[in-house]
């Protein structure tokens, strides 16, 4: 519509402003809005449209940035109040390659204070509902990002997952969200919570939306010493192709306790689908996967620990100014700076990786995490794809898990091994909760850097599952 002239780049950028000062003083997915800066950038794509000029592949695209991702002259706080008023002075790769995409950034999206979080409950400015359900949590960390996708507040947005934080959020709010091979986005600019596990993901309406934009922000990066030198195949041709020829795997262990029934109903309805549509699917095993959890965590604590270390009043954001000497300003700092739930995996990572405790704890979680790569590594011998439930319950209610730290962490137990073993993961709605009318995620987990198969697949299922995408979130609050 934009190239045919059927409406400017600066019409839609302001309908998306006008959505956004409608609802989102309800839902709080922002945490800051680039208006003036996103219409200046519309005017200007307008003004090459009407030249006749060659406009790049995003051109107008209206994309929300997780605030964990560094952006110049744009405020990167992280939900965090010690980061408050910091203004990176560089872009991150990933939104660089966007604006010389001609992509729009509209503004920054809440999260779990340093993506530690699975409900968005943890960010120390406000809490982001769910568009579904403004009682219910959008999931974390990236619940900003996906309640504004889901609200129509961003046609799609960047994430991060560490342990799930694109796929669970994606899956609570019943949009799209992939987390990539660990090296195929370059995290330079990401501000670092667990530098093994995390990875900037996409959060859209549609397949082919994150295809596009898979395109564009793939592909090595010289300053990211993790990012892999490979070729990007074209995702958004692959997503035309069938299925008929790949072959799932189902690992019983996804659908044992603590499976919801309305859960397992929709994604095992929706596995059928894939059958009828010619693939081949068998039951398989992961049977380390029990011991996921807690390597994950061990592993993750003990890194922020690490990189959370610069973060102590001298070189960025807070400094609390009365104190007695320099570890005193460190100290009242730290712990005016932090909150809770970061000082807790803090403190726990500092203690797995002291003297005495190294071996006992951290060296055991990454021999683990050795025995489940070894597992995805055997089952992907025979199949092409696993599949399974993205989380094992659909949207909890707001405050109902945020003071059990154990019981919020098991929210995750199905995304995290994706992360542990460095794999791709694609989430996407594949239905509704009849009690709440809740959206319910599945999970597609691919070989290494062969992203193009799971949106291949999911483009074949969302063409199945047309009219369950075609079910809109109530906004009339």
């Amino acid at each position: 519509m934009i190239k045919n002239r059927e409406i400017t780049v600066e019409q839609v950028i302001k309908d998306i402003f006008h959505r956004i000062d409608r609802i989102d003083k309800t839902l709080k997915a922002y945490l800051f809005v680039n208006k003036e800066g996103a219409l200046l950038e519309a005017k200007k794509i307008d003004q090459k449209i009407k030249n006749n000029q060659d406009i790049p592949p995003l051109a107008g695209l209206p994309i929300a940035i997780k605030d964990i991702i560094c952006t110049k002259d744009m405020d990167t706080t992280c939900a965090s109040r010690i980061l408050k008023g910091f203004i990176p002075l560089y872009d991150a790769t990933v939104v660089r390659r966007i604006k010389d995409a001609g992509g729009i950034i509209i503004g920054k999206t809440n999260l779990d204070e340093f993506a530690m979080g699975s409900s968005t409950e943890n960010s120390a400015f406000q809490v982001t509902l769910n568009p579904w359900d403004i009682t219910r949590v959008p999931g974390g960390s990236s619940g900003g990002s996906a309640a504004a996708v889901a609200a129509d507040e961003a046609l799609i947005a960047l994430g991060t997952d560490t342990g799930g934080s694109v796929r669970l959020p994606a899956s609570f709010c019943g949009i799209v969200g992939i987390k990539p091979t660990y090296g195929r986005i370059s995290r330079y600019g990401v501000i670092a919570y667990a530098s093994s596990l995390d990875q900037i993901g996409i959060l859209g309406k549609g397949i082919k939306d994150v295809a596009k934009l898979m395109n564009v922000i793939c592909g090595y990066d010289s300053l990211d010493s993790t990012s892999a030198n490979l070729s990007v195949p074209d995702f958004q041709s692959s997503c035309r192709e069938g299925i008929s020829d790949l072959k799932f795997g189902v690992p019983r262990e996804f659908f044992s306790h603590g499976l919801d029934a309305e859960v397992r109903r929709k994604v095992m309805n929706t596995i059928h689908k894939l059958s009828r549509l010619g693939a081949k699917i068998e039951e398989t095993s992961l049977p380390n996967l029990e011991y996921a959890l807690p390597a994950y965590y061990l592993i993750a604590m003990a890194e922020a620990s690490s990189n959370l270390a610069k973060f102590d009043g001298v070189q960025y954001g807070l400094r609390i100014e009365e104190s007695d000497d320099l570890e005193d300003m460190y100290l009242k700092t730290r712990s005016k700076g932090f909150g809770a739930e970061v000082i807790r995996r803090i403190m726990l990572g500092t203690y797995a990786l002291s003297s005495g405790y190294y071996d006992a704890y951290y060296l055991k979680a990454q021999r683990v995490r050795t025995l489940i790569k070894k597992d995805f590594d055997n089952v992907f011998q025979k199949y092409d794809l696993l599949i399974c439930p993205t989380s094992p319950i659909p949207p909890f209610k707001v405050g109902e898990r945020i003071d059990d730290p154990l019981t919020m962490f098991l929210t995750d137990a199905y995304t995290l091994p994706v992360n542990l073993a460095g794999l791709p993961g694609l989430s996407m709605n594949c239905g509704f909760t009849a009690k709440g009318k809740l959206p319910v995620g599945i999970q597609i987990i691919g070989r290494a850097f062969e992203e193009e198969k799971m949106l291949r697949v999911a483009y074949n299922l969302e063409e199945e599952l047309k009219e369950i995408n075609s079910i809109k979130p109530d906004l009339s609050f």
